[in-house]
């Protein structure tokens, strides 16, 4: 079993850029395909990114795409978001999550069955 613990998240002005970290303790990331998820105020969670287990695929929501970047640190056992031209809409609460299912990647939050406790992300106008 992993516990992931994720930071990173603050205060900051649209245009600006934050970088979300997630750490791993108990077992390796590379055994599992890790995500990001977000919650607003009042919205369902939603997914955000996704690192396959090799760390040679990605998938990113639509809203973030080209904005945000996920990718793993093995030696160091963690994985980030890198979050470029922050804007208000992206203000939330975000959560890294992982999983051993068989998919490569997966938007489906059913299937992380292990997550952080979150880090709120807001950006001001």
């Amino acid at each position: 079993q992993v516990q992931l613990v994720d930071a990173g998240g603050g205060l900051v002005q649209a245009g600006d850029s934050l970088r979300l970290s997630c750490a791993a303790s108990g077992r390796t990331f590379s055994a599992y395909m890790v995500g990001w998820f977000r919650q607003a105020p009042g919205k369902e969670r939603e997914f955000v990114a996704a690192l396959s287990r090799s760390g040679g695929s990605t998938d990113y929501a639509d809203s973030v795409k080209g904005r945000f970047t996920i990718f793993g640190d093995n030696a160091k056992n963690m994985v980030f978001l890198q979050m470029n031209s922050l804007n208000p809409e992206d203000t939330a609460v975000y959560y890294c999550a992982a999983t051993t299912a068989s998919f490569t990647l997966s938007r489906a939050d059913i299937f992380y069955p292990y997550w952080g406790q979150g880090t709120q992300v807001t950006v001001s106008a």
